[in-house]
């Protein structure tokens, strides 16, 4: 016999504290004789016993101690190593106390309570194996009643994971009548928690114990507490899958009907989730009787919360229904969804459309495609709500390879353009984010006549994340558009990006610029970037004179990881000649942040530069800095000495 405290909404703490003063707890760390085998003591009589016998076994001892302490910390710290406990006890007495004195004192903290009942789905061993496993029931049955969500889904889980050790008998005589009397209790919790437990033991019971069983469901599908028959809707699928096929016919579609009806809206959207699995197990010839009534009935359900799961889950039931329903009866709903009233039904429709497009039938897709779904789309891309806009605009570019290259020119590229000026940011970056789907169709020169303008417009854009996403993707374009239409197009745009007003932007113009030197080469780096970059030097604005440092830095660090770097990509000679004067002379800059990143892409470029070249030029700057009245400049001043000395003793 147990008391559960927290089903029945007591007071806990003082009606469990009143148990426990009248109640003895027997636990043994380690028994001294056989007298003590047969007399166990309390958990304080058990700290003294380590201490006069065994020492190492005193920190079980406290562990077994603050499972009943006023402290919720501790008390949850030792359910947490309940195992350990366990494993010092033995089987044995597992089962016949410690298991018992767990039963009887669910009354503790939500956090404790969850962390026991995840514990005790890691017990089988602990107890004895798979033939003891079923005395690990009474607390996860226990559990199972609480109030709070959370600790009854993970005992209904660690109970679903021990069902598997049970043996067939095992499950009859002790798992089976377990979910009966959960799901015959008073409280709705309990039956809630059977609702996740008969599709694990139904396929290994007999004939008579099933019947029992969908009996048991069919009572909870029609319970009167709505929180009930919701935990029974979401496992419909589920129970479905194990059922045999008659029964599924005979049981399971009357409650999938039943269920989809019913007068709570959280009750129907649930059944649509199980449609998709209850579709999977019928014959085709079935689904237009059984099921079709039911989804065309929540395709079209008074409450957008339902049309929105019938949205969400349309690919799902696309390729559960075949390709014939789908035809006659799944496009006219889909398009209805993409119209939908509610935004959010239309957001969750418009997120689709690429993936239904792919399942249509091949010899029909095209027809369906620019005869039903294109027209919804066409009106989605001036939608009033920007989620849905976003949503479209995230799937709209796969359209491409599917209608081929004539009709993205002809149908698509005008949606995609007007997509790319739409006042929301997150549509211009979804649009940007899938570009290269329209490339490998249309190719880049159609690409950059239609599209290209609109990126330039959006490189210039009055919102620096906008600008950031051209600019992540300007490498792509640059690889694909080749260098002499990158240099007439958009390198101007390239360096004008090294001197915004935002660092996030002129630091990903840094990386971008090696990439674009990786792609075209040392020669195109010599003549097109490595003078503008060196120019910028004298900019009065002393953020654009340390772009120049972190130019040359940035490439240098990114060469030693294997990468392409400005400096490799130019030699010796073009960094000795050109980069390493413009560096010196920026060591007498009057901004100190100027003065220390030269020490720093000194200490970068070292490696490349001849001992000469650092011992006649690089050295003397570096000891200067290291007088400097800024303490950061004199910090990586010296780092750099330190980093050029080490250089000069390798050589």
């Amino acid at each position: 016999m147990y008391c559960n405290f927290k089903s029945q909404g007591f007071k806990k703490r003082n009606c469990a504290k009143s148990v426990l003063e009248k109640r003895t707890i027997f636990l043994l760390v380690k028994p001294r004789s056989a007298a003590q085998q047969r007399h166990s003591v309390t958990a304080t009589e058990s700290k003294m016993a380590g201490a006069d016998g065994d020492d190492s076994l005193y920190p079980i001892a406290v562990l077994i101690d603050e499972l009943r302490n006023e402290d919720v910390q501790l008390r949850l710290n030792s359910i947490k190593k309940l195992s350990t406990i366990a494993l010092a006890l033995g089987v044995e007495r597992t089962r016949t106390e410690l298991l018992p004195f767990l039963t009887d004192t669910i009354y503790d903290e939500d956090e404790v309570l969850l962390a026991l009942a995840e514990q005790l789905g890691n017990f089988t061993m602990l107890v004895g194996g798979p033939e003891y496993v079923h005395c690990l029931l009474p607390p996860l049955e226990s559990l199972a009643t609480v109030e709070e969500t959370v600790v009854r889904d993970k005992a209904v889980e660690s109970l679903r994971k021990i069902s598997q050790e049970h043996s067939p008998v095992d499950l009859e005589v002790h798992f089976e009548p377990l979910v009966k009397r959960l799901a015959s209790g008073d409280w709705f919790t309990s039956r809630t928690s059977a609702c996740g437990l008969f599709s694990v033991c139904y396929p290994r019971v007999s004939s008579t114990v099933k019947a029992e069983i969908r009996q048991h469901f069919r009572t909870l599908c029609s319970d009167d507490t709505p929180m009930v028959r919701r935990a029974a809707a979401s496992k419909l699928g589920e129970f479905a899958k194990v059922l045999e096929l008659d029964y599924v016919k005979s049981d399971i579609i009357s409650l999938f009907t039943a269920l989809a009806s019913d007068e709570q809206d959280s009750v129907r959207l649930l059944a649509v989730e199980a449609c998709v699995s209850i579709a999977t197990l019928l014959p085709q010839e079935d689904l237009e009787t059984l099921v079709m009534p039911t989804l065309r009935q929540a395709a079209e359900d008074k409450s957008w919360r339902v049309r929105y799961m019938v949205a969400d889950k349309f690919s799902e039931l696309q390729k559960a229904v075949g390709p014939e329903i789908t035809k006659n009866d799944l496009v006219p709903a889909f398009q209805n969804l993409l119209k939908d009233c509610e935004a959010e039904v239309r957001a969750a429709a418009a997120n689709k459309v690429k993936e239904f497009c792919e399942n249509l039938p091949e010899d029909s897709r095209e027809q369906i495609i620019m005869t039903h779904i294109l027209p919804c789309v066409k009106e989605l891309v001036s939608d009033t709500n920007q989620h849905v806009k976003s949503a479209l605009a995230s799937v709209i570019m796969g359209l491409s390879t599917i209608l081929g290259k004539d009709n993205t020119i002809e149908h698509l590229l005008p949606l995609f353009l007007a997509q790319l000026k739409d006042e929301c940011p997150e549509v211009r970056l979804n649009i940007i984010s899938n570009l290269d789907c329209v490339n490998e169709v249309i190719g880049i020169r159609q690409l950059s006549q239609s599209l290209l303008p609109a990126i330039v417009e959006l490189a210039e854009d009055a919102k620096w994340r906008v600008r950031l996403a051209i600019i992540e993707y300007m490498p792509l374009l640059a690889g694909q558009l080749g260098v002499e239409f990158f240099d007439e197009k958009l390198n101007t745009l390239c360096m004008a990006w090294l001197i915004d007003h935002v660092y996030a932007i002129r630091e990903a113009a840094t990386c971008n610029l090696m990439k674009l030197v990786e792609k075209f080469g040392a020669e195109w780096a010599q003549n097109t970037i490595v003078p503008k970059v060196l120019g910028m030097a004298n900019d009065p604005n002393y953020l654009h004179r340390m772009t120049t440092l972190f130019c040359l830095k940035l490439y240098w660090l990114l060469f030693f990881e294997n990468t392409f770097a400005l400096s490799e990509a130019c030699g010796q000679d073009i960094t000795t000649k050109q980069m390493l004067p413009v560096v010196l002379k920026m060591s007498n800059d009057q901004v100190a942040n100027v003065r220390f990143n030269v020490a720093k892409s000194l200490q970068k470029i070292g490696p490349v530069l001849d001992s000469n070249a650092l011992q006649a030029e690089v050295k003397p700057v570096l000891e200067k800095l290291a007088t400097d009245t800024d303490m950061d400049v004199k910090y990586f001043a010296q780092e750099a000495i330190n980093s050029v000395l080490a250089l000069q003793r390798s050589d």
